[in-house]
């Protein structure tokens, strides 16, 4: 396996592989102080970014590599040049390429003509870096993962599909709960709902919030509203996730000691209640952290080809 585009494409033995690997990062960030040997790694991004780019940065800086950040304006990608000639001389330059964009099929192309490890670190349809992070602060708290309940509330959108593909290959359930017209992707659906018939989880969508809240171990929220949403839009998209809010009652329904999950940034009074985010049971900086922890986990295993990948994998 050279590339992480989406978690479905990694085994469960992956799966397992990078938690562990990521535990031990943890533990001891320079253990592999000299993997990249002073190589580059060009991280792009064609949107901001605070925790992708940050943790990215320190990971490949703790494996003695290069970070080169490179944005839209400095570098020809599908501007000029096709995606594949780029792809293939960025390959002769670096030795990874992390790339946080909007079409996943950038990326796929990307990925497909480039021969060194391409990582999707955000695109409209996945964001399996978050997901990693995601489910080693699960294991940090609970210890094991299989059995599990995480519930999400809000938009069907790309932190979504990671989490849900995640979940099912882990043997963790997953409730999500969203507005009619913001369900996940119907695709992205199938693959979670196979990856969890064999793990033995379940993948649920519903539009009850308090049903899907339900015996959770751990609430999820996102952002109600991304860069680039037409005002009307946003009057739109508030009143239609106002009833999906993460606050003290949704709370209340979950686990007695469940977690609150979101993969920041947040915006207070409307995905979530300042006291759920701000109170005890909320690890979101935990989440951050983690970021840097499963980057340089999985760099140090696509860099060494420790992945063997699934056996159908959904973007290969």
């Amino acid at each position: 396996m050279k590339d992480l585009l989406r978690i479905a494409d990694l085994s469960p033995a992956d799966l397992e592989h990078l938690l562990v690997l990521s535990e031990q990062v943890r533990s001891d960030p320079h253990a592999n102080a000299d993997l990249l040997g002073g190589d580059t790694v060009i991280t792009y991004f064609a949107k901001p970014s605070t925790r992708t780019r940050l943790s990215f940065g320190s990971a490949i800086s703790h494996l003695g590599g290069v970070p080169e950040v490179v944005g839209p304006s400095e570098l020809q990608l599908g501007r000029g040049e096709t995606i594949e000639d780029t792809a293939q001389v960025v390959s002769r330059y670096a030795r990874a390429f992390v790339i946080r964009t909007f079409a996943d099929d950038d990326v796929q192309r990307f990925a497909a003509a480039a021969t060194i490890p391409v990582i999707n670190a955000l695109t409209d349809g996945h964001h399996p870096c978050q997901a990693l992070a995601d489910l080693l602060t699960l294991r940090q708290r609970f210890g094991e993962l299989r059995g599990l309940k995480v519930a999400y509330l809000g938009d069907g959108n790309n932190v979504t599909h990671s989490l849900m593909e995640a979940c099912a290959l882990a043997g963790v359930d997953i409730s999500v709960a969203t507005p009619v017209g913001y369900e996940p992707d119907p695709e992205v659906r199938a693959v979670a709902e196979d990856l969890a018939q064999r793990s033995g989880s379940r993948v649920t969508v519903t539009h009850d919030p308090l049903l899907a809240a339900a015996g959770a171990n751990a609430v999820y929220a996102d952002v109600w509203l991304s860069m680039g949403v037409s005002e009307d839009e946003k009057a739109l998209r508030a009143k239609d996730l106002r009833p999906y809010q993460v606050n003290a009652a949704v709370m209340a329904e979950a686990s007695p000691h469940a977690l609150f999950m979101h993969c920041l940034p947040a915006h207070r009074g409307e995905e979530v209640s300042a006291e759920v985010i701000d109170g005890p049971h909320s690890v979101v900086f935990d989440e951050a952290e983690n970021r840097m922890h499963t980057a340089q986990a999985l760099l140090t295993a696509l860099v060494l080809g420790q992945l063997d990948g699934a056996a159908t994998a959904v973007t290969s």
